[in-house]
Order: C-alpha cells, then sequence, then structure tokens
C-alpha cells in the first residue's frame, strides 16, 4: 500500500510508503490519500490525524516517471488528482498534523500545506522547484503558500525554485514547530492526542469557519463565527464541558 494507516488512541498516522522512490506521488498514491480521508471522516474514532513519510523523505514531489510523455490533457487529469487529494485533506474535520521527516518538495510541499500544522525535522527542506523542469506546482502551491506565507515569499519560492530549510520556513510562517529527527513524530502524535481530547463538535467547528474566513470579507467571517457558536454552544458536549469546569473534573466529549 503507498499509504500506510495505523492507530494511536484516536490519533491516525497515515505514512506514505514509497521510500524507494522518496515517496514521490503517483496516481495510487494520491487516490489511497483520498481514500484514507474518505475513511477517516466517517470513522469517530479519528479525532486527529498525523501525515508522515518512511524513509529519508516525506515527499520528494510528484512522480515524474509517471508525468513523461504524457498529454496536457492527462497532466490536466494528473493535476486534478493531486488538487483533489490535497482539498480532501485540507477539508477533513478533524484537525491534521504533517511530520515532515525529510525533504517535502513540489507536491510534497503542497501536499504540507494541505494540513492544519506542520511539524518539521530539523534539517528538512521545503520548495517548489518545478519551473527548473519547466513546469510549476500542480496541486494547489500557489494559492496555499500565498495564504501561508503571503505573496512575496510564495512568489520567491514558486518563481524561483529554490528550496528553504526549516529555520527559514519556520520564520516566514510555513512550519509551526521543530524537533530533532527523533522527537518530531511523538511530538506530532503528542499534539494529536492533545487535540483528540478537545471537544470534536467546537474543534471541527473551528477549523471550518477559520478556513471559509479565509477568502471572506471580515464581516461574513464574524457571521460564520456567530453562526458555529451558537450551534456548538447548544450541544450536549458544550454542556458536558461546562458542567466539568464548574465541577473540577476531566470532561467526556462524545461529539454530539
Amino acid at each position: 500500500m503507498p499509504v500506510r494507516s495505523e492507530m494511536h488512541g484516536r490519533v491516525e498516522v497515515w505514512t506514505l510508503a514509497r521510500p524507494e522512490a522518496l515517496n514521490a506521488l503517483d496516481t495510487a498514491t494520491l487516490e489511497a490519500l483520498c481514500a484514507a480521508v474518505a475513511a477517516a471522516a466517517a470513522n469517530p474514532d479519528v479525532r486527529a490525524v498525523v501525515l508522515t513519510g518512511e524513509g529519508r523523505a516525506f515527499a520528494a514531489g510528484a512522480d515524474i516517471s509517471e508525468m513523461q510523455g504524457k498529454s496536457a490533457l492527462e497532466m490536466e487529469r494528473f493535476s486534478r488528482l493531486g488538487h483533489a487529494a490535497c482539498a480532501a485533506l485540507e477539508a477533513l474535520e478533524v484537525p491534521t498534523v504533517a511530520a515532515v521527516n525529510g525533504h517535502a518538495l513540489g507536491g510534497g510541499c503542497e501536499l504540507a500545506l494541505a494540513c492544519d500544522w506542520v511539524y518539521a525535522a530539523e534539517r528538512v527542506r521545503f520548495g517548489q522547484p518545478e519551473v527548473k523542469l519547466g513546469l510549476m506546482p500542480g496541486f494547489g502551491g500557489t494559492s496555499r503558500l500565498v495564504r501561508r506565507v503571503g505573496v512575496a515569499w510564495a512568489k520567491e519560492l514558486v518563481l524561483g525554485g529554490d528550496p528553504i530549510d526549516a529555520e527559514t520556513a519556520l520564520r516566514i510562517g510555513l512550519v509551526n514547530r521543530i524537533y530533532p529527527s527523533d522527537e518530531l513524530l511523538p511530538a506530532a502524535l503528542a499534539a494529536g492526542a492533545a487535540i483528540a481530547e478537545r471537544g470534536p463538535l467546537a474543534v471541527a467547528a473551528a477549523k471550518r469557519v477559520i478556513q471559509a474566513g479565509q477568502g471572506a470579507d471580515v464581516r461574513v467571517a464574524h457571521i460564520l463565527e456567530q453562526a458555529a457558536f451558537g450551534g456548538v454552544a447548544a450541544s450536549t458536549d458544550a454542556a458536558e464541558g461546562l458542567a466539568a469546569f464548574l465541577e473540577k473534573r476531566d470532561p467526556n466529549f462524545e461529539g454530539r
């Protein structure tokens, strides 16, 4: 399987498992990611997802061998599949943490950008080197980079094609945290486990509102927040959370 899944409590870990190809993203891998997202969305036991790579890379980009000799229509279809995988990951209601264990280039960087949090090992590099091959980002990088790091850095990464190190990625806001390699996955799992203890309805609603509000007028974003707040506040989980706070005990959220 190009994507291996494993449950750690209420955190599901997805591992890109093509180490011999530096986890390059081919059709099978992208389809497997779409399937993993659909399965997680239907499983109430999954409260958070960690995405990482096996071996030396997180994902070295799209699989070049699969792209050679293809027509414009075939390449557009491949781009649509990559967009679908990243969009599904971004829209997943449970939070996602990219544990970037090795280089995240091209489609690999775009995949990390589709996650809510990006944790990186110390020596990894991020980049969109497609222009060096006469190509351009095809899995959503041109838009997600702008939203994540701003137009200036997005243009430097996409138009220049040179990668940046983890420290630079942290400084510009592409990465949330940096860890030594042996601490990366435990840190990502700990973050996922902490999220899993929060109210799942509240987490899902907050994520939806944050994402919907990014491209909206601030007044529209505020209306979305007010409506979501009202719905969450009327939930059984909210009643449990407030009662637990007053009774000085841990809440037991059931997602309803």
